[in-house]
């Protein structure tokens, strides 16, 4: 990976309490790259998402990110009894009057077309995933953080999600880091990996690599144990 991170954690130790969440992790993501990070229930990567998004404290080392970062959290979190716009909506409040136009989610995301005024959770788990991806865009933000896009999702839904995120960032040159537990679609979607385990980094390297390791095939990928 060359250029400067838009993402770089170094270090990054958070507590909860007397548990230990994560403990010295390190992770970088370069402009316009995408990384997977990868691991079981449990292991942390839901609290590493917090950490970028500042909303959990470190106790020992640092986060920095470079620009803006938009979160698409795990279970999706829509505003069920607002409208699919009013959800999209919130997610560019800060953008001012640009904010209020959501057309450009409907032209990336067409399966949300004509479904604007359904309350959103009136909506099936795949198109309230496409709503929280296009709430977090409305945000126009240089990195986009996923935490379990596949989560719960019938493969054909996530087929679906998943080119769409090819899309994205190959036109927009978005940066994405995509934390799944699916380590198969992980490696699809992306050339370079994380693996965390009980808050650590075990490993890091290119997919292809990682798709060969016996630890990562007989723990994620439903492989012998080599």
């Amino acid at each position: 990976m060359s250029g400067q991170a838009v993402v770089d954690v170094a270090g990054l130790t958070v507590r909860y309490g007397a548990a230990t969440a994560l403990d010295g992790v390190d992770l970088r993501v370069g402009p316009g790259e995408m990384v997977a990070l990868i691991g079981a229930n449990g292991a942390g990567k839901s609290t590493l998402v917090k950490a970028l998004a500042g909303l959990v404290s470190a106790a020992g080392g640092t986060v920095h990110v470079q620009g803006r970062l938009a979160q698409v959290p795990e279970g999706r979190e829509m505003f069920a009894e607002l409208s699919v716009d009013d959800n999209l909506r919130l997610g560019g409040w800060r953008n001012g009057r640009h904010g209020r136009d959501t057309s450009a989610i409907y032209e990336l995301l067409p399966e949300l077309n004509g479904l604007g005024r359904r309350p959103a959770g009136t909506l099936s788990g795949g198109q309230q995933q496409m709503v929280a991806i296009g709430r977090a865009l409305m945000a126009r933000p240089d990195v986009l953080a996923i935490d379990e896009l596949s989560l719960g999702l019938a493969p054909m839904v996530v087929d679906t999600l998943a080119a769409h995120l090819r899309a994205l960032h190959r036109e927009r040159g978005l940066a994405v880091l995509l934390i799944e537990q699916n380590a198969a679609l992980a490696f699809e979607l992306c050339a370079r990996a994380y693996v965390l385990e009980a808050g650590r980094m075990v490993l890091e390297g290119p997919t292809a690599d990682l798709a060969r390791d016996p630890r990562v095939v007989s723990a994620y990928l439903g492989g012998p144990v080599g």
